[in-house]
């Protein structure tokens, strides 16, 4: 497999969706000597393509065709990041570097806290939500 192996970009299905300042396509790439392409790297090349910045570029929802040598997947060229910033789902602002991701214990402790302010009333209810103390 060669790594910089001739790639090829086909866009269909493109939308200028004036509602969410974004154009939208789905995307498939042809890469025949190589395993896959980074988003990053298809980013760069979108960018390219559509003249803009490539902040603004987001590729998700890839999937290799069985046997290789393809791929497709859903792509958003956005205006401006701030409408990118509201239109954008949380975790795909994460992924792009827009946003921080949010830090909350596991989900099995935030369970068990929840059970345990269960089994108390009144003001010890806030005092056994809270994390357990260390010894």
């Amino acid at each position: 497999m060669d790594p910089s192996g001739p790639v090829t970009l086909r866009t269909s299905k493109f939308i200028t969706n004036r509602l969410l300042n974004r154009r939208q396509f789905v995307i498939t790439v042809i890469h025949p000597t190589r395993a896959n392409l980074s988003r990053s790297e298809l980013s760069e090349k979108l960018a390219a393509l559509y003249k803009t910045d490539k902040e603004r570029v987001v590729v998700f929802g890839l999937r290799t065709s069985f046997g290789g040598g393809s791929s497709t997947g859903f792509g958003l060229v956005y205006d401006d990041e701030e409408s990118q910033k509201k239109f954008e789902p949380q975790y795909r602002l994460v992924r792009s570097g827009l946003a921080e991701k949010k830090v909350k214990p596991s989900r099995k402790l935030r369970k068990e806290r929840k059970n345990r302010s269960k089994k108390v009333r009144g003001k010890a209810k806030a005092k056994a939500g809270e994390p357990a103390k260390k010894k």
